[in-house]
C-alpha cells in the first residue's frame, strides 16, 4: 500500500537536489532596499544621515580602493556625522565596479586637463603593468590624475546625494509625525 502522504506530485526533494539562487539583479534588488530602509531609519538628525552618506559617495568615486571606507570612516567622524550611512553609500558604491575602467578612463582624461591643460590621445596606464602599481612613482604618473579627475565625480555625486537624501528624509520624517497625530 502507497503511503498517501507522499503523492508522487509532492516528492520530498533529494539531499543532492540544489534550490537555484535568486539572481544577481534580484539580490541587488534586495540589497539595495533592506540598506534603503536602513538609512531611512538611523535614529539621527537629516543633516547627519545625509552629510553621512555624501562623504560616503565622495569617498566612493576616488580611486583609493583599500583607503575608502576607513577614509570615509574617519571624516565622518571628524565631521560629526553619520557613520553607518558613510560606510553603507561607500559600499554600495561597489555596485559600479563593472565600470570601473571606463570610470578611470574619464578620470584619467579629467585629470591630465585640470593638471596640465592637456589630454593624451593615448592614456598612460597602457605601458602600466599591474606590478608597477605597488610603487609610488607609478601614483605620480597614473594615480594623480585619476585622483584629480576622480574630483569631477566625486564632488556633484556628493552634493547630490547630500541634498537629494536630505529631502527625502525631511518629507519622510515630516509624513510620519504627521500620521501619529
Amino acid at each position: 500500500m502507497a503511503n498517501p502522504r507522499l503523492d508522487e506530485t509532492k516528492q520530498r526533494p533529494s539531499a543532492n537536489y540544489a534550490v537555484p539562487r535568486a539572481g544577481w539583479w534580484r539580490q541587488l534588488k534586495r540589497w539595495m532596499r533592506a540598506h534603503h530602509m536602513t538609512i531611512m531609519t538611523l535614529p539621527d538628525t537629516p543633516h547627519s544621515i545625509a552629510l553621512g552618506a555624501a562623504i560616503g559617495m565622495f569617498f566612493g568615486f576616488t580611486p583609493l580602493f583599500t583607503l575608502k571606507t576607513l577614509l570615509a570612516f574617519l571624516i565622518t567622524w571628524l565631521c560629526r556625522a553619520n557613520k553607518t550611512a558613510a560606510v553603507i553609500t561607500v559600499t554600495l558604491h561597489d555596485v559600479l565596479l563593472p565600470f570601473v575602467p571606463a570610470m578611470f578612463f574619464w578620470q584619467y582624461r579629467l585629470g591630465m586637463w585640470a593638471l596640465y591643460h592637456r589630454v593624451p590621445q593615448r592614456p598612460g596606464f597602457r605601458r602600466v603593468a599591474l606590478s608597477d602599481f605597488m610603487e609610488w612613482t607609478t601614483f605620480l604618473t597614473v594615480g594623480r590624475p585619476i585622483l584629480v579627475g576622480s574630483l569631477f565625480f566625486a564632488v556633484p555625486a556628493g552634493l547630490l546625494v547630500y541634498f537629494g537624501l536630505r529631502a527625502v528624509l525631511i518629507r519622510s520624517r515630516a509624513r510620519t509625525e504627521t500620521s501619529k497625530n
